[in-house]
């Protein structure tokens, strides 16, 4: 047998996630609650199943941007929180005070839909229902806003269109990262292919100890059980891992 006189070279295609669509991270108080580590995980971890990610944060999240871009996705992560002025509860947008967009919105303003007092412009629950109708939201297929009473306004965006949305019930508070892992834990389960409503479940169920439950082991007696507030509106069985 002759002996090969030049090395063998195999070959193979090496495998790319099929391009699957655009997501955004909208970070409004990035400042105050810096997303960090979790920015970069979030991003890869989408990007392995053929999502790329634009990370907007403070005064880039804008007004405009809101009312007009979001639809150019088809995941939007929004973290954001709530004030109150004058008996209305507004969510942080991020975009700094401004003549340009205060008179741009004016009739937003004089409704009291907007509010410029807290620095940066926040959007009462108003604002939403009135921006967001009927399919101005139809090609996004997923939504999760972490903030506080963001359960208010998930249900507006299933009804603008957006497939799903996962949102929080109550107060929360974003310290210590908690939320953020949490929103990191259900991104892992969305890219390994799971339901939103799966996802969910899997993310918080671990904190929900019961008593008589395997969970309880995981805490000490004398802490309180807890049971992180998210929850979602619209489809229960959507899954990112596959064109819509």
């Amino acid at each position: 047998m002759a002996a090969l006189t030049a090395p063998v070279r195999a070959s193979g295609r090496m495998f790319k996630a099929p391009t699957l669509g655009k997501a955004v991270i909208l970070s409004s108080l990035n400042k105050e609650f810096p997303l960090g580590y979790y920015e970069t995980y979030i991003a890869l971890r989408l990007s392995q199943i053929g999502y790329t990610t634009t990370f907007l944060t403070d005064g880039n999240v804008t007004v405009d941007f809101l009312v007009n871009e979001l639809n150019n996705y088809n995941i939007v992560i929004w973290r954001t929180d709530i004030y109150t002025w004058s008996h209305v509860e507004y969510f942080y947008i991020g975009e700094s005070v401004n003549a340009a967009t205060e008179q741009k919105y004016a009739s937003d303003f004089a409704q009291g839909w907007l509010n410029a007092n807290a620095g940066i412009f926040g959007a009462s629950v108003n604002f939403f229902t009135e921006h967001f109708t009927n399919n101005t939201l139809g090609s996004v297929q997923l939504m999760i806003i972490e903030g506080s009473n963001t359960g208010d306004i998930g249900p507006i965006f299933v009804n603008a269109g957006v497939q799903s949305v996962i949102y929080c019930n109550g107060l929360v508070n974003l310290d210590y990262g908690l939320m953020d892992d949490l929103t990191a834990d259900m991104i892992d389960y969305l890219c390994s292919g799971e339901t939103v409503y799966n996802a969910v479940f899997s993310s918080v169920n671990y904190l929900n100890n019961q008593n008589g439950s395997a969970q309880d082991q995981l805490r000490s007696n004398i802490d309180d059980a807890y049971t992180p507030p998210f929850w979602f509106s619209g489809s229960s069985s959507l899954t990112i891992t596959s064109p819509s």
